[in-house]
């Protein structure tokens, strides 16, 4: 029986007729997989499988995802983060959505939401663990979260008013307009991974298709909390700042 595969108009034209032909008749698909966007298996005999194909500048990769996670697609991204890429999709490194440097694994959560920086609505992203993050091999009390991040290039926020600077190499993978995850450089992979699909508000889909860069701000647990209006999430990030707690970069956009 052949595999239950999707592949795209767009997949198609990457790969050409013949492969995509190879793919359908189930001799170059796999049996079983990790779907690319929640991490968990799948078996390609037993329920709709999606092809994705992530394209660098001068490489493919292409992965498989559950039909229900996300639709067979064409995902840009860099070089760099292709390598990644590659060894996540190969089980290499665990991409889930905890820290990385952390043996306490909590997990980073997540909020989306809209800043106003210089009378300019933009899209942001405020990243806040469930627990206090430690170096590998520390048992300690103390809190390394921001620290950690400030090493990786993240800066301190002095001024919400003002743009979070750059951060090289770093992007925010949105995916027929729902996040996945926040790559990093090289063979790093996902420093933040979606178990599933993120929806994103259309206000915030909009605005990072405006400006197609994201503002990543990051605050230690207990910082920010879970706020239900952007006025008040506001208001938690001024506070944070206040108190030196805040830091941020700008990111641009993979994907679509």
């Amino acid at each position: 029986m052949p595999p239950m595969l999707d592949v795209s108009d767009e997949v198609r034209a990457e790969i050409g007729d013949e492969e995509a032909a190879r793919l359908l008749a189930g001799d170059s698909a796999p049996g079983t997989y990790d779907c690319t966007s929640c991490r968990t298996p799948g078996d390609t005999s037993m329920e709709r499988t999606s092809t994705v194909l992530f394209v660098g500048e001068e490489t493919a990769v292409l992965a498989f995802a559950h039909a229900t996670c996300i639709p067979s697609q064409v995902v840009p991204v860099s070089e760099e983060q292709l390598q990644g890429a590659v060894q996540s999709i190969a089980g290499e490194e665990t991409a889930g959505a905890t820290a990385a440097a952390a043996p306490r694994q909590a997990v980073l959560g997540i909020t989306c939401g809209l800043v106003l920086v210089k009378d300019e609505v933009c899209p942001a992203l405020v990243i806040e663990p469930t627990g206090p993050i430690a170096r590998p091999g520390d048992n300690g009390p103390d809190d390394d979260f921001l620290p950690i991040l400030i090493e990786q290039g993240f800066l301190p926020v002095n001024d919400l008013s003002t743009p979070p600077s750059p951060l090289p190499g770093w992007s925010v993978l949105l995916a027929m307009g729902q996040l996945h995850a926040i790559l990093q450089p090289g063979s790093a992979g996902a420093w933040w991974q979606a178990h599933q699909p993120l929806a994103v508000s259309e206000g915030w889909r909009q605005a990072v298709h405006r400006s197609n860069e994201v503002y990543v701000y990051a605050a230690p647990h207990g910082t920010i909390g879970q706020q239900p209006r952007e006025d008040l999430l506001r208001d938690a990030l001024e506070r944070a700042c206040g108190r030196g707690l805040l830091v941020a970069a700008t990111m641009p956009l993979s994907g679509t």
